[in-house]
């Protein structure tokens, strides 16, 4: 059995001082959550205050970037190096980084790589635009970055890392792809693009995600699908409401 991980991701909100106050209005509630791992992924400037609120909870901590090198002339990137010291997880190939800042199925590897170089989980996001979903190109595109994003990695280290399909048209919208459909991409697409790559233990064995307006009025849909392994959460993730959102999605894998 696959653990299942809901991950929060805070994109870009929040102070410091607003980190603190959410995380306090949570940190039990997450905490009491058993079953599944829970992670935080706030933005850098909150990753160290979040990270002494959590310390003696089993909450996860994760951050939502990071550049591929340990160190150098790289103005405003942070490093693996750095993280290693502050969390466990970190989010990479982000629809909205790729989209806004011009990250490429290259860089996302070279990051992959890194990641796991420096004991860190990477959170593995693919996903395709509302064009190419219109114009069928779903299993095409979200397979050709699987690949990309994999390339060059054991099957072992696939096995330990984390995916989200985030369809992009589905990100912030309001409008969620269906449980069926999501998991056809991810059982289909995704696990069979791994069985090809790496083999059928590694492809059953590597956790899978879904995001893309996520709520706690729709979790327990996602999370009754078989392929469907816990959910990538923007803007659900923000209030207190979170914990409503991961117990649901907590007792429905148990049942």
């Amino acid at each position: 059995m696959r653990r299942p991980i809901l991950a929060g991701n805070w994109k870009m909100n929040k102070t410091i001082a607003e980190a603190v106050d959410l995380v306090r209005a949570i940190r039990r509630g997450l905490n009491e959550i058993k079953d599944v791992d829970r992670v935080l992924c706030p933005p850098f400037t909150a990753l160290a205050a979040v990270k002494d609120l959590l310390q003696a909870t089993e909450i996860g901590l994760g951050a939502q970037n990071m550049h591929w090198e340990e160190k150098g002339a790289y103005t405003g990137e942070i490093s693996p190096l750095m993280l290693q010291e502050l969390c466990q997880y970190v989010i990479l190939g982000h629809s909205e980084r790729r989209t806004y800042f011009g990250e490429t199925d290259e860089a996302v590897n070279r990051k992959v790589k890194a990641a796991l170089a420096h004991g860190l989980v990477p959170i593995v996001c693919v996903g395709e635009t509302e064009a190419q979903y219109d114009a069928g190109q779903t299993q095409t595109v979200v397979s050709a970055q699987v690949r990309n994003a994999l390339a060059g990695l054991t099957a072992d280290q696939v096995a330990g890392l984390v995916i989200a399909y985030e369809p992009v048209w589905a990100i912030g919208t309001g409008k969620a792809a269906t449980a069926a459909a999501a998991g056809a991409v991810i059982g289909l697409t995704i696990r069979g693009t791994i069985v090809e790559l790496y083999g059928e233990a590694a492809a059953t064995a590597v956790r899978v995600q879904y995001g893309g307006s996520v709520t706690p009025a729709n979790i327990g849909e996602f999370m009754a699908h078989p392929d469907i392994d816990g959910a990538l959460v923007g803007g659900a993730s923000l209030k207190p409401e979170f914990v409503d959102l991961v117990r649901i999605a907590a007792q429905t894998k148990a049942r």
